[in-house]
């Protein structure tokens, strides 16, 4: 194959058969990318908390932080293979994931244990608010199925807020 076959087919439009408008396809598949981008640096995140989680209440935040990290995790296929399914692309390495993401690194030699759970607390809020907006944008682009995976991550992460959050709690 010639390097200018190679370019072409490199450019070519993935023309993925779906009823979505172009522009929805491109939206829609961005802002998944973006989140997929999310997905990984927050499981990321999780998981370094929930290794280096210490003190008296470790089991039961080491615990709470490794099913929170696999349930994070699980969405990422569905995620990228939902961008594909209509016809747009996904992420293709870390560097790009570093490029998109919007969650934070703590990359802190140490955390208290406390403050690991109330910064994944607030990452998991905010990653609420984006999936919301991602919503919104499906929605107005008439793509109900992915409008259905978010109302179950949505929930997923307001769970996992919702827990944290308790588990912050004082007394």
């Amino acid at each position: 194959m010639s390097v200018q076959s190679t370019k072409t087919l490199r450019d070519a439009p993935l023309e993925t058969p779906t009823d979505l408008k172009a522009k929805a396809v491109a939206d829609i598949s961005g802002a998944l990318k973006i989140l997929l981008a999310d997905m990984f640096a927050l499981y990321v995140k999780t998981k370094n908390f929930h290794w280096h989680m210490s003190g008296p209440h470790f089991r039961d935040y080491h615990l709470m932080l490794d099913e929170q990290s696999d349930q994070i995790f699980a969405t990422t296929d569905a995620i990228a293979e939902r961008a594909r399914k209509i016809g747009g692309m996904t992420i293709r390495s870390i560097g790009h994931i570093a490029r998109l993401k919007r969650v934070l690194d703590n990359d802190a030699d140490y955390v208290t244990p406390l403050d690991m759970l109330a910064e994944l607390r607030d990452d998991n809020k905010q990653l609420t608010m984006h999936m919301r907006e991602t919503h919104g944008l499906c929605d107005e682009g008439g793509d109900v199925a992915t409008t259905s995976l978010l109302e179950v991550w949505i929930d997923e992460a307001e769970r996992r807020t919702w827990f944290l959050f308790e588990a912050c709690r004082k007394g």
